[in-house]
């Protein structure tokens, strides 16, 4: 039998009648503290020292560098470079567009250098057979100073002056005439903000990428990768960018799109400079709404401003309930007054992506039929216009409210001057505004000859995601056609927001109350076309609306995206959404399929909840004629006629351009009464 170990004081072993020798075994001797190895860091490598289109760029903010000609064979091409500076262009050539724009930038900085001798580097005479090469080009027969020399001059002068600012006329002639006037008043300079990239007047998208154009306006730029976030299965990137120590905030998927998001937010803020889609795109092509963005687009300061507000807001409430979580689609409403947004109140937050399952329909008006997060989050606005108009129901408390009385007007109660809202979505409403493709320029007409695929009515289907044309649906809904097993539909978002830009955000009931309240701007997280948000919001009603009783009119929200878009989300949405509302102690958690909360109660936004509230504020509130509430709630809204004027117009205006009926709920819903 063969041993089961080696065979003792022996180099050789047997097996199957051969030897063979058995090389000594080597032996690996580990340190005995093994050095960790070293962990990549996120934050980006020193800057280097200044080249002349930077020192430029500090002397004259907001430079634009154009090519002019490109010349040479295609392994060999010869780039001409422009700069205007104070009305004078000066040229630069190179191998290379980077290397003619700092030789461009170098002429121009020529033009204003004074040495000791008197003699001045003038600007550069470009002429058919200059060459860039030479050094015979300057004038007064100074001879030509390399570029790096150029900038360390520069720079030692600028800190000549600040060390000695009480120079002599004589030292003072001795050195560039515009760095000592720059020097003299640094702290103005350092507020002048750099304009935005324009033509002909109007914004457009720069043709270069955010950081790269960030580094050409400012030296003292650093990014540093702060936080990694790997929640909900999205590995979410935070990068910081500082620039004279103001802090920016970019997230991403990757580092490189969240450092281009913190790019694009320190653009916005400091120099005006929007990549938003709503600009004009760099090849000047016009967008097909009519030039409508220039006055459409929100600010990207203040869009950034309204997404951040609303992400905090939601990270704040849902601490204690992390189980609830889990998302696809976030909304919430933000107020300002005077659109100062360093004051800005976040007044709703909600999530959800299901509607109600038919059997879970209700004759009292005590479950939520539309669980979209946009459609919760107005619901919860008007919980918050409901407590402000209570607020006025006592005269210690009326001074707090966001209503004043009405003196002039056939309202008893409107909304004070400059109180503006503004809803956050973090993608396109689902409906019109999100058929589309998001990587093709599918802004062509459809030319199928038996449909307009643009602009149709759609509904969303219970229990599920995603919306049908309603062209595609069974018509009117009946209650017993429901329960015997016929979906219930709902409008898209996309519809339902079209029809708040005629008839207001506060709801028929309210509309006895108060004037029409509209929402000043809409902005998304992802997935803005700014044709198609145009068309599905205001767009495709805009030439057929007529005859709406005055105050009401058709609105045209501003429309923006935030510089950190949010990814698209894989994940199988959850059968549930919160809502908040600003003075709730904490959020509610309802199951979106049976519209009541998680614990089987009755949600405190349902229809149910806001008549009886309605019912307490037309006993209460001062300024009302007719304060009995006899009817149920269907009749009760029939009775406020402008309203109803204007919902029939609206409806009318979608059947005048072909594009489908407003498909109702049974009518069986709303014949409920107020609550003893």
């Amino acid at each position: 039998m063969f041993p089961y170990g080696p065979v003792a004081n022996s180099s050789e072993n047997t097996m199957n009648g051969y030897n063979r020798k058995v090389p000594p075994k080597r032996r690996y001797e580990m340190p005995k503290y093994a050095a960790p190895p070293k962990k990549k860091t996120c934050k980006e490598r020193i800057p280097q020292p200044k080249n002349t289109v930077a020192m430029l760029n500090e002397l004259r903010n907001g430079l634009i560098y154009k090519l002019e000609s490109q010349t040479g064979p295609v392994h060999a091409p010869l780039f001409t470079i422009s700069v205007e500076v104070d009305g004078q262009k000066y040229m630069g050539q190179g191998r290379s567009k980077k290397v003619a724009r700092i030789e461009a930038a170098a002429t121009a900085l020529r033009s204003f250098i004074q040495f000791k001798d008197g003699a001045v580097l003038s600007p550069l005479k470009p002429s058919g057979n200059l060459d860039f090469t030479s050094d015979e080009h300057l004038e007064n027969g100074i001879e030509n100073v390399d570029n790096g020399k150029l900038v360390d001059y520069i720079q030692k002068t600028l800190m000549l002056t600040e060390k000695k600012p009480n120079l002599t006329s004589l030292e003072q002639s001795t050195l560039p005439l515009q760095m000592f006037c720059m020097s003299q008043n640094r702290e103005k300079f350092k507020h002048v903000s750099k304009s935005a990239i324009t033509v002909d007047g109007q914004k457009k998208v720069p043709d270069k990428g955010p950081v790269m154009l960030l580094y050409e306006l400012y030296n003292d730029v650093n990014f540093e990768c702060i936080n990694i976030d790997s929640a909900q299965n999205n590995c979410r990137f935070k990068m910081t960018v500082t620039i004279n120590e103001k802090k920016f905030d970019g997230t991403g998927p990757s580092k490189k799109l969240a450092k281009n998001a913190a790019a694009k937010a320190a653009l916005a803020s400091l120099c005006n400079i929007s990549y938003s889609p709503m600009v004009v795109p760099q090849k000047n092509v016009p967008l097909p709404i009519d030039d409508k963005s220039s006055s459409m687009e929100l600010p990207q300061i203040h869009a950034d401003a309204i997404g951040r507000l609303v992400l905090e807001k939601f990270m704040e409430v849902i601490k204690g309930q992390e189980a609830y979580s889990r998302r696809k689609v976030l909304a919430g409403i933000v107020m300002t007054e005077n659109m100062n947004f360093f004051e800005a109140k976040v007044i709703s937050v909600s999530t959800g992506t299901k509607c109600v399952s038919g059997e879970h329909m209700s004759v009292n008006g005590a479950v939520l039929n539309d669980s979209h997060a946009e459609i919760v989050s107005r619901r919860c606005l008007l919980k918050f216009l409901y407590a402000q108009l209570d607020l006025q129901c006592n005269q210690a408390t009326a001074y707090q409210s966001i209503f004043v009385r009405n003196t002039d007007g056939q309202y008893p109660y409107k909304l004070k001057s400059g109180v503006h809202f503004h809803l956050y979505i973090n993608t396109a409403p689902c409906g019109d505004a999100r058929i589309f493709s998001p990587h093709e320029n599918d802004t062509g007409v459809d030319k199928h000859p038996n449909r307009k695929a643009r602009g149709q009515l759609r509904t969303k289907i219970e229990s599920g995601e995603g919306t049908i044309p309603v062209k595609s649906s069974d018509g009117i809904q009946t209650w017993d056609g429901v329960l015997q097993g016929q979906r219930l539909l709902t409008m898209s978002c996309s519809d339902k927001i079209a029809r708040w830009n005629i008839v207001g955000i506060q709801g028929s009931l309210l509309s006895s109350i108060i004037e029409p309240v509209y929402l000043h701007s809409i902005v998304l997280g992802s997935l803005l076309h700014p044709e198609h948000m145009y068309r599905a919001v205001c767009g495709r009603i805009e030439k057929s609306i007529q005859g709406l009783p005055p105050p009401y009119h058709l609105n045209k929200p501003r429309l923006a995206l935030v510089t950190s878009a949010e990814p698209r989300n894989q994940a199988k949405a959850p059968n549930f959404g919160i809502n908040w509302t600003i003075g709730d102690v904490e959020l509610e958690v309802v199951n979106s399929l049976t519209g009541r909360t998680i614990g089987g109660q009755v949600s405190r936004i349902t229809k149910q909840a806001f008549f009886d509230k309605y019912g307490f504020l037309m006993k209460n509130l001062p300024g009302i004629l007719k304060r009995s509430v006899t009817t149920d709630y269907g009749q009760t809204k029939a009775n406020v006629k402008d309203y109803q004027i204007a919902k029939i117009e609206l409806f009318s205006a979608f059947k005048r351009e072909d594009l489908g009926s407003w498909l109702k709920k049974p009518i069986e819903q709303d014949e409920f009464v107020l609550n003893e």
